[in-house]
């Protein structure tokens, strides 16, 4: 269960929302989009840091998700 509450659809700005819309049509969870979505600053911020972290350097993307994943796991975050 998120400690942050996740924002419903009417509640996301509409930039957020055709982003989360996006990923969850793609078949994935948009658990963290809709957090963030209480700040669009921090949403900005979010994917400032994650588009370049995640699909850049050696190790492979997909790894790094699995790495992500085990993370939030450990931590009771089921993202």
């Amino acid at each position: 269960m998120s400690r942050i509450r996740l924002l419903a659809d009417a509640e996301l700005d509409p930039n957020v929302r055709e982003q989360v819309l996006a990923v969850e049509s793609a078949g994935k969870d948009a658990s963290v989009l809709r957090a963030v979505g209480h700040r669009q600053d921090m949403f900005d911020k979010y994917f400032q840091f994650y588009y370049p972290t995640h699909n850049g350097g050696v190790i492979e993307p997909v790894l790094k998700e699995l790495v992500r994943l085990r993370i939030a796991r450990l931590n009771d975050c089921f993202t």
